[in-house]
């Protein structure tokens, strides 16, 4: 069976810094990309960052100078720095695996809240 677990959220003041991680377990397939999405209350779910097994990291323009997605192969687990962060990041931060054969997976979201 397939798991998705994320962890690293929590309560942050605006202008710190926090360090998601994601592992990936359970699957016979190889992994071939992994993502952070968010999800803020009334909103969409939007793209954070994805990143490749090789390594490629691709943000969206509005999310770009501030998050860093990584991925450490051997330990199945993407990672996603988040610095400076502001009131409107606020979300819950969901984890996508991306399989070379069969569904994406979704994990079951870690909270980030940033308040003073």
């Amino acid at each position: 069976q397939v798991q998705v677990v994320e962890s690293g959220g929590g309560l942050v003041q605006p202008g710190g810094s926090l360090r998601l991680s994601c592992v990936v377990s359970g699957s016979i397939f190889s992994i071939g990309a992994m993502g952070w999405y968010r999800q803020a209350p009334g909103k969409q779910r939007e793209l954070v960052a994805d990143i490749t097994v090789s390594g490629i990291g691709n943000y969206p323009a509005s999310m770009k100078g501030r998050f860093t997605i990584s991925i450490d192969n051997a330990k199945n687990t993407v990672y996603l720095q988040m610095n400076s962060l502001k009131p409107e990041d606020t979300a819950v931060y969901y984890c996508k695996a991306d399989f070379s054969r069969g569904p994406a997976y979704w994990g079951q979201g870690t909270q980030v809240t940033v308040s003073s």
